[in-house]
């Protein structure tokens, strides 16, 4: 009995910053959908809204301990961003566990989560108040986010003006100020010129440090290579590899090849 309850105690001290257990996600897709009066007469009743589901992900199951960095490969179209989505709690499962203990930064989409009627300003405040953080907060963060992103002269421009480049900067800013339990970046620093990327990379390990979990999403396999502790291979919505970095990378690699995919390495 000393036996079960010690490895039960060991077992819950082991559960970590993301729990995924066999998650399935099935998403709605609609055909000949009706934006006016005059598409609906023209089409007719029975060719209009036609609404089918598909499976994006089935049977998805890995964990991440804290200070952990999970990399993320697969084809387009594999299910990748869908599962970073549903780590951010914007897609919910429809079947099986996700667990994330604690705040989550998600840079799964550039400029998710900006307004780009408002100006870099106005967009610290307003994206730092959907990562948790109070005013107060964000004004005494405010010149350090801003250096670090390098738009001291861009802050009172409106964001719709400002390149790919200069949005992923302030992003990441803003969403690695304060070191969130989990971090999800999705190709969000591909854009960013090479001493930005240089910067980006310096911060993650710092917040790796200090407990921060990751998952990171490229096709750049060096990177991936480089960086993860463990790596996650999506195909078709499925697993098809899981594990120690080298082995999955090669794995992807060897289909990429047969297929004759692009491979960045």
């Amino acid at each position: 009995m000393a036996l079960v309850a010690a490895a039960a105690a060991a077992k819950a001290k082991q559960r970590g910053v993301v729990e995924v257990e066999e998650l399935g996600v099935r998403l709605r897709s609609e055909t000949h959908r009706v934006r006016s009066l005059r598409e609906y007469l023209l089409l007719g009743r029975r060719h209009v809204g036609r609404v089918s589901w598909f499976e994006a992900l089935s049977g998805i199951t890995v964990s991440l301990q804290t200070g952990e960095l999970l990399g993320v490969v697969g084809d387009n179209g594999a299910g990748k961003t869908t599962f970073l989505r549903v780590l951010a709690g914007i897609v919910p499962p429809s079947e099986g566990r996700v667990s994330v203990a604690g705040a989550i930064a998600p840079l799964v989409e550039m400029g998710a989560g900006f307004d780009v009627e408002l100006t870099g300003r106005e967009n610290v405040f307003l994206y730092g108040a959907m990562l948790g953080l109070d005013r107060r907060r964000v004004a005494g963060l405010f010149d350090a986010m801003v250096d670090f992103a390098g738009l001291q002269n861009s802050m009172d421009t409106a964001v719709k003006n400002y390149s790919s480049g200069m949005v992923a900067r302030l992003g990441f800013s803003v969403a690695t100020a304060v070191p969130p339990a989990l971090l999800l970046v999705d190709e969000a620093l591909a854009v960013g010129d090479a001493n930005f990327r240089l910067r980006c990379s310096d911060r993650i390990d710092r917040l790796r440090e200090q407990g921060t979990a990751v998952v990171l999403v490229s096709h750049d396999l060096e990177l991936v290579r480089s960086q993860a502790d463990t790596a996650l291979w999506l195909h078709e919505g499925r697993v098809a590899a899981v594990g120690e970095v080298g082995a999955v990378l090669a794995a992807y690699q060897a289909q990429l090849e047969r297929g004759g995919g692009e491979v960045i390495a």
